[in-house]
């Protein structure tokens, strides 16, 4: 029985998908942009995508700093316009656009086009007088005929090319909240309320083992306090045991969520390069602020023969190094991995609006295949998700390790 329902699920996607994937999917020349769909799901965003739809988003708030020192908060839906067009294929769709908002002070505020230096960034734009126009169209004229590209693909420094129509532009200070900010106060929010659960249960039940959800999230706290920082760290465990599992659960819940689609999963926290970098950030700022003496003097001072350290400082060049390649390969690490899961599945499900345009036979055929591979690499997503906050977790407790270590060493020399 539940083969049979697999199958027609399958079946009516097969049948399904092909044709909402063209009418969603298709450029203007009937052409599917790959990279763009691509990117667009990986990037960032000022709201956040409303499930089976390509152009409805649920507003976030967009809080800037204009070029005269106002503050200006206000809704992302004010930045966009949803009309209905007719593709290339006689397909009637809806298509979101960007459009101006003007503030109550008369500051102008949009979203950059992809032909601004600051694309898919909120930009406040003043309107060109004639002679500036003049000057910047003339300006963009030449570089689309040098690099034989369309006037409406032109890139000039300062300003907007709103499909041809010029704007000077300013980059404002923007606090805005993000799809990829606000994943990040649902991830806090979820992590906390995971560990308090436990913390309420042992305070009411005392010691007695919790069952089900509570039980698992105490066995996982178990497996990595025990098996990863204990066993590194030894009687040190309980000093560093806050932070590391806390970064363990906040990076397996981005994780996680990640590979939701609908709200609030779906944003792309752990494959966004500066979530990445915050945390090995954390991870140095632990280890060397609290690293010991003896730590400080290898660096400073090793045990090397003398020519190796003085008077040409090789060895603390060497030492002073890898500090630093420490946390970077934390931050590449975590963000490669899991970047490139995203991109794999995501490219597999495009192959679905690609071949959509071959008609109902190829079309349903590759949706089946493309399903079935997207479903895989979505399960093997989940055991990567725990693989890499395990690796991110191991790492980051050998390097405090690394730097607690030499009071043992000092403690033993005493002795």
């Amino acid at each position: 029985m539940n083969k049979r329902i697999f199958s027609i699920v399958l079946l009516l996607l097969a049948l399904v998908m092909p044709q909402s994937a063209a009418a969603s999917s298709s450029s203007e020349d009937g052409k599917v942009d790959l990279k763009g769909i691509i990117f667009h799901h990986l990037g960032d965003g000022y709201g956040w995508e409303v499930p089976f739809s390509h152009t409805r988003r649920i507003p976030l708030p967009v809080i800037v700093k204009a070029e005269n020192g106002s503050w200006h908060c206000f809704s992302s839906n004010k930045l966009v316009e949803l009309v209905n067009e007719t593709d290339a294929n006689g397909h009637e769709h809806e298509v979101a656009h960007n459009i101006i908002y003007k503030a109550d002070d008369g500051t102008n505020f949009m979203i950059a086009p992809h032909a601004s230096a600051n694309k898919n960034k909120v930009v406040e734009v003043t309107p060109l007088t004639a002679d500036e126009e003049a000057m910047v169209l003339a300006k963009a004229d030449s570089i689309s005929k040098a690099d034989g590209i369309e006037l409406a693909e032109v890139i000039v420094d300062g300003y907007s090319n709103d499909h041809g129509h010029f704007y000077k532009e300013y980059r404002p200070f923007d606090m805005s909240i993000t799809k990829n900010v606000l994943a990040i106060f649902i991830s806090v929010i979820v992590v906390f309320f995971m560990i308090m659960s436990v913390a309420r249960w042992h305070k009411r039940n005392g010691m007695k083992a919790p069952r089900k959800g509570l039980g698992f999230i105490e066995l996982v706290i178990d497996f990595i306090y025990k098996g990863v920082i204990r066993a590194t760290l030894g009687d040190k465990a309980p000093k560093f045991a806050p932070y590391l599992l806390t970064a363990f659960f906040f990076i397996l819940v981005m994780n996680l969520l990640g590979l939701i689609v609908i709200f609030p999963g779906g944003a792309n926290l752990t494959g966004n390069i500066a979530v990445t970098l915050s945390l090995a950030l954390l991870t140095f700022i632990v280890t060397n602020v609290l690293g010991t003496k003896h730590y400080w003097k290898e660096i400073f001072w090793p045990e090397v023969p003398m020519f190796l350290k003085c008077p040409l400082p090789i060895m603390q060049v060497i030492e002073i190094f890898g500090i630093f390649t420490k946390p970077a390969a934390l931050c590449v690490r975590l963000f490669a991995n899991m970047m490139g899961g995203h991109m794999i599945v995501i490219t597999l499900v495009s192959l679905i609006f690609i071949f959509a345009s071959f008609g109902y036979v190829a079309a349903g055929g590759t949706t089946v295949v493309s399903l079935l591979f997207s479903v895989f690499m979505l399960v093997l997503d989940v055991l990567v998700s725990f693989i890499q906050a395990y690796v991110f977790t191991m790492l980051s407790t050998m390097f405090i390790s690394m730097a607690q270590i030499g009071d043992h060493h000092a403690e033993h020399e005493h002795e």
